[in-house]
């Protein structure tokens, strides 16, 4: 019974919040850009064929967009809207992954540190501390540097740039309950840590975690298209936006196209992920609970 009220109650409030966020047009917008992303992914194998973007055709390289070529070719005469279409799904699995993995991370770590305290929250708050000495993307570009540059290793790179911000927002909230009263009373009825972190300082975090999330996600996407720009990110023959914008350096006077598109794909792209986190961050603030 108690179940079924949670539940009921968990509807309610996602209705709320739903409700709420379709009132932000502007953040409904950028969902729905998004969703129509996301469905260029999912399908992008049904949209055109994985070969055309290895499919070499001399006689067509560096064709303007026309009828047969809605993007143009490019120096090899490779279809640009077969490549802009399966390098979404790189550059999107590589946003979504490094922001869950940093929130895995750094969340449980952030946490731990403010539930426990003492010289476990001194030892991980200083190695972080350390980490963050160096710029998110300098750092990335070490580590890529000398791991080798592909797909692992950056995401690899990017989790552990991004570990730091997400365990000092979650060790704050852990920090701000765990002199709570009710926390005081469950340990006092014999409750254990674990259960404790779950029930109350995952719940309490979960709002600030999510929204922190969606917007990182963006950040992630311009920084791996950073590090593929200059060589260090996704390798050939994979195509991805920020090595498009590379191999296309040298082509931009007489075929600017070959640089506008892809830089169009991560514009859009970033510009309805922060929508929407906008969008939600007005949604589960309670403040703006009408």
């Amino acid at each position: 019974m108690k179940k079924n009220r949670r539940q009921s109650r968990a509807i309610v409030r996602l209705k709320e919040i739903w409700r709420r966020f379709c009132k932000n047009r502007i953040a409904l917008a950028g969902f729905i850009v998004f969703m129509c992303i996301m469905m260029v992914v999912v399908f992008a194998d049904v949209i055109v064929p994985y070969e055309m973007t290895e499919k070499p055709s001399p006689q067509d390289r560096l064709t303007p967009p026309c009828a047969e070529h809605p993007f143009g070719t490019d120096e090899f005469g490779r279809s640009v809207f077969a490549r802009i279409i399966h390098a979404a799904p790189n550059s999107l699995f590589i946003g979504f992954t490094v922001s869950f993995g940093s929130l895995l991370v750094g969340g449980t770590l952030g946490i731990a540190c403010g539930y426990f305290g003492g010289r476990f929250d001194n030892l991980i708050m200083r190695f972080l501390d350390m980490i963050s000495a160096l710029p998110g993307s300098l750092l990335a570009i070490v580590m890529v540097a000398v791991l080798g540059p592909n797909m692992r290793n950056l995401i690899i790179a990017l989790i552990v740039g991004h570990i730091a911000s997400f365990a000092r927002m979650c060790r704050s909230v852990a920090l701000s309950i765990s002199e709570q009263e009710y926390v005081k009373a469950a340990k006092a009825g014999g409750s254990s840590d674990l259960r404790i972190i779950f029930r109350h300082a995952v719940p309490n975090a979960a709002s600030t975690l999510i929204i922190n999330t969606t917007m990182s996600i963006s950040g992630v996407i311009l920084s791996a298209c950073s590090l593929s720009f200059i060589g260090l990110g996704v390798q050939p023959p994979k195509p991805e936006w920020g090595a498009m914008l590379n191999d296309a350096r040298q082509y931009f006077n007489g075929s600017p196209y070959l640089m506008v598109i892809p830089g169009l794909a991560i514009l859009i792209t970033s510009i309805s992920i922060n929508m929407m986190g906008d969008g939600l961050r007005d949604a589960l603030d309670p403040k703006l609970k009408s």
